[in-house]
């Protein structure tokens, strides 16, 4: 049986129509390279092992730009490079150790933020403020659960919150409005088209 396309292209698939295993190929690509370039913006912070890092806005923009499988799959295809030794996770780090750290959870919950992003970009989310604002967030929910639940191996229960999730909530607020306003201005630098 074959899978239903989406009910709206997203903003790729809208600018470069063509398909095929090459042209998705070489979106998963460039959409995993841009995510090592956001993940190069980190700031350590003194109380927790988790720095605020550019690599989350990267994954949510892949599922939001290539939708949730193609999204999905450039995070993963992120996660690969990184573990494999390419410098592409936070702060140029590399390796495979860092999913097995405190910040593992979050890497491993890359892709399901990416792939939930991307359904609610094939849904025409990603057309107007208020709905951009609200996939980027939903998009990041998965991210901070699973990355909460890494994080409670390294951090006691009683200060995991303060260290895995509040100080990083002002910043995935700040990217949510941020891609409130570019998600939908392409659309309309595109004409509102929809295919």
């Amino acid at each position: 049986m074959k899978a239903q396309a989406p009910a709206f292209p997203t903003l790729v698939e809208s600018i470069f129509p063509s398909s095929g295993l090459m042209h998705d190929s070489a979106a998963v690509v460039v959409a995993s390279l841009f995510i090592a370039v956001c993940a190069q913006i980190q700031i350590h912070l003194p109380f927790t092992p988790v720095p605020l890092s550019g690599g989350t806005l990267g994954v949510l923009y892949a599922g939001a730009l290539l939708g949730s499988r193609r999204g999905a799959a450039a995070v993963l295809l992120y996660l690969l490079e990184g573990s494999a030794g390419l410098p592409f996770f936070s702060g140029g780090a590399a390796g495979f150790v860092h999913l097995l750290g405190p910040t593992g959870g979050y890497l491993v919950g890359f892709p399901v933020g990416a792939f939930a992003t991307g359904l609610f970009a094939e849904r025409g989310w990603d057309r107007t403020p208020g709905r951009a604002f609200l996939a980027m967030l939903a998009g990041s929910l998965p991210i901070f659960a699973f990355g909460l639940i890494g994080l409670s191996r390294f951090v006691p229960g009683s200060t995991l919150l303060a260290q895995g999730l509040w100080p990083f909530v002002p910043g995935d607020l700040l990217k949510s409005a941020v891609s409130a306003g570019l998600l939908p201005l392409g659309w309309n630098l595109l004409g509102g088209k929809r295919s």
